[in-house]
């Protein structure tokens, strides 16, 4: 750690049951007109119109964008920023998954910066102008996004998912309510859940790492292992929802300040080629990148096992981070996490595409933030080894 830390969260965050009430009185302190950016499933779920319905309580205006189909692109963005123009809209309101708010916070800082999004990746410009008051509202237990000052857009042009992080990116407020995840399905609660954890575990093992991640990781992971089967077995419980979502939320806040590793550095290329959603790519990767971080994170992935089993106290470090990471493959298998084969990829073109996934993987600078910092040929060599990965005790890297 260097000698000072930062900690970056949203200015204010509502959470528990019924928050979402609270968008009318947040949005009629920020402006007078929002851009709602959500998807179909929303919509049909009546949200959206719940969430107009707070808004016009308080006297706001709203419209709404409805093209969110799929992880967010450049395309999504250009679409909803020109009808925040022509309806002349103040605020931006993120109603749904991380596609939603990713989508929401670029066009929050392009609306007063200008210019296209990718400009912004890697720090090529810096957004120096204050965006326009985004609220988030997440509706997945999973990303964390409204937590944190990265986005990731799709660039279409040449299939490279743009991870772009700058202060101005974080969301002013943020809105975590545990009943509008009621609605997920089973298979998205597996998928965003393993998400989140892959967040709060990052977070924790990163080399930017500092006590105040420490604090958020630690609690994210022991909430998200106590409670995510309940929540995929049960979706109707609302206490298991709860602490989901509070683990969520705290896990964005830590990854948001200590940075992802190899994991996300991984996922984004398997996301933009394939189209795999960044839950699920995430969670088919995380058993065997923490296979190969683990002889340089010993002692952290053995505070991971002593939250999966509290008998881990009597163990060595080393049997307790081999605890963590099996405990891992287990919770996997359990969610029925697919591996990149059963998602249906063809084997022949993920193996073609693996030279330049490794390449876009290690250039997003995730990776160098890893305990076990990997070459490029080493990425490439775990790309193969997770293509037909099984879930299971035994060992497979190296």
């Amino acid at each position: 750690m260097e000698d000072y830390a930062v900690l970056r969260m949203p200015q204010t965050i509502n959470y528990g049951r019924h928050a979402f009430e609270k968008v009318g009185e947040e949005s009629a302190a920020k402006g007078k007109k929002a851009l709602i950016i959500s998807d179909k499933v929303m919509d049909d779920l009546g949200n959206v119109s719940d969430c107009r319905g707070f808004l016009s309580k308080e006297s706001v205006d709203s419209t709404v964008y409805l093209g969110v189909e799929s992880e967010p692109t450049d395309i999504y963005v250009a679409e909803a920023l020109e009808i925040f123009k022509k309806e002349q809209c103040d605020i931006v309101i993120s109603l749904g998954g991380g596609s939603c708010i990713d989508t929401a916070k670029a066009i929050a800082v392009l609306a007063t910066n200008g210019g296209y999004i990718g400009d912004y990746m890697g720090a090529k410009k810096l957004a120096d102008v204050d965006p326009v008051p985004h609220i988030a509202i997440p509706t997945t237990a999973g990303t964390g996004s409204e937590a944190t000052d990265a986005t990731i857009i799709a660039n279409t042009s040449n299939d490279v998912k743009m991870m772009i992080k700058q202060p101005v990116f974080m969301p002013v407020v943020a809105i975590v309510d545990p009943l509008l995840t009621m609605s997920s399905p089973k298979h998205v609660t597996a998928a965003t859940g393993v998400d989140a954890l892959s967040h709060a575990i990052e977070g924790y093992i990163s080399k930017q790492s500092h006590p105040m991640t420490d604090m958020f990781a630690l609690s994210a992971m022991k909430l998200i292992t106590e409670n995510i089967m309940t929540a995929y077995e049960d979706g109707e419980n609302v206490n298991a929802r709860e602490a989901m979502a509070l683990g969520s939320l705290q896990a964005g806040i830590a990854f948001s300040n200590s940075s992802v590793c190899l994991v996300h550095g991984m996922s984004r290329p398997i996301g933009a080629l394939f189209h795999v959603p960044h839950g699920y790519s995430n969670a088919m990767l995380l058993p065997a990148v923490l296979e190969f971080s683990k002889e340089a994170s010993i002692s952290r992935l053995a505070d991971l096992g002593g939250i999966f089993s509290p008998e881990a106290i009597n163990y060595t470090d080393e049997d307790a981070a081999d605890l963590a990471v099996s405990s891992v493959k287990k919770l996997c298998l359990n969610l029925n996490i697919p591996n990149l084969s059963g998602w249906g990829i063809d084997k022949q073109e993920f193996e073609t595409a693996a030279g330049k996934m490794s390449a876009d993987a290690l250039a997003s600078g995730s990776p160098a933030n890893n305990p076990r910092v990997p070459t490029q040929m080493e990425i490439e060599e775990l790309y193969h080894i997770c293509y037909a990965y099984e879930f299971t005790t035994e060992s497979k890297v190296r």
